[in-house]
């Protein structure tokens, strides 16, 4: 996925932290460090992490939002108004 961060390609990002290859945080630093428009992509987590912790760790990272696990649809519907318009 990493590889496929193209600005043309996604729109946005919706990134799980516990992956099974990379993890989300080291992934969203990979696509920020790609530079250019790729680096602009909004990332959101959507985890099972909901302390206050691993936001911090997400936003650290370079994610724009996080999303508890179980979504709630009103909270992605936010985040996709928010990130999409």
């Amino acid at each position: 996925m990493v590889n496929e961060a193209d600005a043309d390609y996604y729109d946005m990002i919706l990134m799980d932290i516990q992956m099974p290859n990379m993890n989300g945080y080291d992934a969203t630093r990979k696509i920020r460090e790609l530079g250019g428009e790729k680096a602009e992509i909004p990332i959101v987590a959507m985890t099972a992490n909901a302390f206050e912790a691993d936001r911090k760790n997400a936003y650290a990272a370079g994610m724009n939002g996080h999303i508890a696990k179980p979504i709630e649809i009103p909270e992605l519907m936010e985040a996709l108004t928010r990130f999409l318009g």
